[in-house]
């Protein structure tokens, strides 16, 4: 290991290489990966979680950074499904208050 300390950057698996021997790889730290602006802060599926730095135009492609639908790599699907059916609601409400 690169120190003694048990800390969450010293972590590491035992891996089984050629010929037998017993080797080490060090594990990287999991990320949080992109969240929704909102309050719930969801998780935006499709996106990978890497780390910020790898988000980066040198380092990811644009089309691995969006999702293929409205507020693409912004909002969650439950987010906007939700502004969907609010700003529907809110049309509707207008149009019954014309009526009456």
């Amino acid at each position: 290991r690169r120190h003694c300390y048990a800390t969450k950057s010293n972590k590491i698996r035992k891996l089984r290489l050629p010929g037998g021997q017993l080797g080490i790889q060090y594990v990287k730290k999991k990320t949080k990966g992109p969240q929704t602006p909102s309050g719930d802060h969801g998780r935006i599926h499709g996106i990978p979680r890497v780390a910020k730095q790898k988000y980066s135009n040198k380092h990811m492609a644009k089309n691995k950074k969006s999702v293929s639908r409205a507020y693409g790599g912004v909002l969650s699907g439950g987010a906007v499904r939700e502004r969907v059916v609010r700003a529907f609601l809110v049309e509707e409400q207008k149009i019954v208050k014309k009526v009456l």
